[in-house]
């Protein structure tokens, strides 16, 4: 064989093998930054991993918020009509936090079962449309035009 055909053969060989390596290691890291969602029911039975960052979603119950005077220390009780949690946050809720809404919370469930949220996220129902987006199609259907 001659130089240069060793030569593109390993240079082939090299950047195969870089290439391999790059979409292990892009793996690995999406492997390692996977969040896993999961319902009350699931925490409370034991589904959801211990020391892990998990996402849980469910209902705020009624009379369960406590907030903490002079300090944006919060807890409250998410249920998925099965079972509840209760979860403790410090920082600014969302404006569509209230009781009764839907929120997923990203946090860890620390030993005494309770979860230390990082995040809140208020969730709204599917029928809700932003004001400027209502506006534009009250306006297309009384044949005016938005400007």
């Amino acid at each position: 064989m001659n130089p240069q055909r060793k030569r593109r053969l390993l240079f082939i060989g090299l950047l195969i093998a870089g290439t391999g390596t790059a979409a292990g290691l892009a793996l690995y890291a999406f492997n390692q930054n996977m969040m896993y969602y999961y319902k009350p029911a699931e925490v409370v039975s034991g589904e959801a991993p211990a020391n892990t960052t998990i996402r849980v979603g469910g209902l705020v119950v009624s009379g369960s918020v406590h907030k903490e005077d002079e300090s944006t220390d919060v807890s409250f009780v998410i249920t998925d009509l099965h079972s509840n949690i209760r979860v403790q946050y410090k920082g600014i809720l969302p404006d569509l936090f209230r009781e009764g809404q839907g929120v997923v919370v990203r946090g860890r469930l620390n030993k005494e079962g309770i979860f230390v949220a990082e995040e809140v996220l208020a969730k709204h129902d599917e029928k809700y449309m932003p004001p400027e987006v209502a506006d534009s199609l009250s306006e297309n259907a009384n044949g005016t035009r938005p400007q």
